[in-house]
């Protein structure tokens, strides 16, 4: 009877502490987690709706009679995807990057090359080579010290719009051959390089227009020379990922 009297509190001791433990280390894991990767940002990205997602696409493919690009913030935050069409998100590069991997592997198909080796090489060369383009803009954005609001995730949005191009030059050359390919591919490649210019200049001279630096001033041209770099990466990349697919 003394051994089951003590046993119970003691039982009830156990489990309280080992609840607080888990309790601790959960939210020890949350902290570190968001530290690295703000999964409560992302529901940011993911905000959007059908009309937002059609605005966009359109944007992407014809960004020349746009003429308000600044994003819009309501009390020092900015509004959701879905209320401002100039707003990153992470929907339309995740879908298009899922879609482009698919379209390659018809491409392949098409052309008796499919394996599910040739689709996993395609779908992690492509990762890798966002990856590496994403890293290079920060190291960039280190070296020439520019102060910007740009974070990783907007980069990597900024950097998934391309394969909605690509998905469209591809399917291009599918339907009308090499001629459509790169013809529509080159619209695309012109279209994206356009969308980034005016997208990231008000991102990377926000600072100087700020500090009221002269528009000639080294480091306001340093920002220009880097925004140019970005954007005229994008049609290197689109071709460099979709040439091969259409031998």
């Amino acid at each position: 009877p003394a051994a089951s009297f003590l046993a119970e509190p003691v039982s009830s001791l156990a489990a309280a502490y080992g609840s607080s433990l888990a309790s601790q280390g959960r939210d020890i894991v949350d902290r570190n987690i968001d530290r690295l990767v703000p999964v409560g940002r992302l529901k940011y990205y993911f905000a959007v709706d059908t009309v937002y997602v059609g605005k966009k696409l359109g944007l992407l493919v014809f960004p020349f009679m746009h003429q308000d690009w600044q994003v819009r913030y309501q009390q020092d935050a900015p509004v959701a995807p879905r209320f401002d069409v100039n707003a990153p998100d992470l929907y339309i590069p995740v879908m298009a990057f899922i879609t482009y991997i698919l379209v390659a592997g018809l491409a392949l198909g098409t052309q008796n090359r499919f394996s599910p080796d040739s689709l996993g090489l395609q779908a992690s060369s492509a990762l890798a080579w966002l990856i590496v383009e994403v890293l290079a803009v920060l190291l960039s954005l280190y070296l020439v010290t520019v102060s910007t609001d740009l974070t990783t995730v907007d980069l990597v949005a900024f950097s998934g719009y391309k394969y909605v191009g690509m998905i469209i030059g591809l399917v291009s050359g599918l339907l009308f051959g090499k001629t459509g390919y790169y013809a529509v591919l080159g619209w695309c490649c012109f279209s994206i390089f356009v969308f980034m210019i005016r997208t990231l200049r008000l991102k990377l001279l926000s600072e100087a227009a700020a500090e009221g630096v002269l528009v000639r001033g080294a480091r306001n041209q340093l920002r220009m020379y880097l925004t140019v770099a970005i954007a005229a990466a994008q049609p290197l990349l689109m071709y460099w990922l979709t040439w091969h697919l259409l031998r």
